[in-house]
């Protein structure tokens, strides 16, 4: 897939170790992110000022609340990085949204990736204590976003609990659910715990709890791992109503992560990496869980696709990348490219319409490449 780099010019930075200064970041630079009110376009913003403040490089951010709003620009080549959240698995995974014939499996790459603790956010006026206790409560979805709607499947399996057992309310972007919790039209949705979304719910009459993932209970977590994989248990200390004196037990996965095609500027995308390094005495109080942009925790595997060479080649640098983070990239690599094998073999012997195509790729998947299936 060819596109084209935002790479209008470029100012010289000198390189770790005072070597000769060929990298180079953009005069100007498009990102996508979650939509307005987000922890991902707090941060979005709040990493491109910071880097602004440092180099001469304007960005402005387009901000979209569904997973195709996010990734799209990239695909075209009008956004050259993108903070996602797990859309960026399905995208290279190719499912759901993006196992259909114009999507299939992208060659996707990651620049940074943050860890965060991810809950269902849950109003705090109707008695819910566990995630059981969401049996009958309307639950939020996004339509056009695998991102939120895998988790909440899965954050509700924790729970022995499926679509079938709440009320699905379906919005057409992100934010619209905050103001549902807000005005009683919703009662819970998955969300991070740091983002100006969560601080209006916890201040509004209805207020905010959030059911806990103990880690002890084994049986609700091998139920959310047959939903989706990625997830980890992780004790989350920062967040609307969450401190360190008062954490709570969540889901652990890696959101924003600054996302990219493999085939970007591989100069740019270590500068980028070098730029965020540098400017993390003005990131790392943007948003509670900020400091975490720090290359030194997010530049580790695992995340939801390969790492970028650009990242690769600073990280080892600096001393973060190991060994065993190049044999998950190895590994990851591996995986990546035998899913877009099967898709060309796939799509070589489909010979029926459009709308059946996902059903054959979903079979394809699971019974000639032997992976699991994509949904529930």
């Amino acid at each position: 897939m060819k596109r084209r780099d935002v790479m209008l010019g470029s100012t010289a930075l000198v390189l770790a170790g005072g070597s000769a200064a060929h990298a180079k970041l953009p005069d100007s630079s498009v990102w996508t992110a979650y939509d307005l009110g987000s922890s991902g376009y707090a941060e979005a913003s709040g990493i491109a000022d910071a880097i602004m403040k440092k180099h001469p490089m304007k960005v402005r951010i387009v901000p979209s609340g569904t997973s195709i709003g996010r990734l799209l620009p990239l695909k075209q080549g009008k956004a050259t990085y993108g903070f996602l959240a797990n859309e960026l698995y399905f995208a290279a995974e190719g499912t759901y949204d993006f196992g259909v014939p114009a999507w299939g499996p992208q060659d996707v790459r990651v620049v940074l990736a943050r860890p965060a603790g991810n809950a269902m956010a849950t109003a705090g006026d109707i008695g819910v204590k566990s995630i059981k206790d969401l049996k009958g409560k309307r639950i939020g979805y996004v339509k056009g976003n695998p991102s939120v709607n895998v988790k909440t499947d899965a954050y509700l399996a924790f729970g022995g609990l499926t679509r079938a057992d709440v009320e699905v309310v379906w919005f057409g972007s992100y934010n619209a659910m905050k103001t549902a919790v807000i005005n009683n039209q919703l009662d819970s949705f998955s969300s991070v715990t740091t983002s100006a979304n969560m601080r209006e719910i916890e201040a509004s009459p209805r207020g905010l709890t959030y059911p806990p993932f103990p880690p002890s209970d084994k049986e609700g977590w091998d139920r959310i791992r047959q939903v989706a994989d990625f997830f980890e248990p992780y004790r989350e200390t920062a967040g609307a109503g969450i401190s360190k004196d008062k954490p709570i037990d969540l889901v652990g996965y890696r959101y924003p992560m600054i996302a990219t095609y493999a085939n970007a500027n591989a100069d740019e995308v270590y500068s980028l990496v070098k730029a965020i390094d540098e400017s993390m005495d003005l990131i790392k109080n943007i948003t509670g869980s900020a400091i975490n942009w720090a290359p030194k925790v997010s530049g580790k595997p695992p995340a939801d696709a390969p790492w970028h060479e650009g990242s690769i080649r600073y990280l080892k640098e600096v001393g973060i990348w190991t060994p065993e983070h190049q044999a998950w990239q190895d590994k990851r690599m591996e995986r990546l490219k035998k899913i877009q094998a099967g898709w060309a073999d796939a799509r070589k012997k489909f010979k029926g319409k459009d709308e059946e195509w996902p059903a054959f790729w979903e079979e394809y998947r699971v019974k000639t490449l032997g992976l699991h299936p994509s949904s529930a």
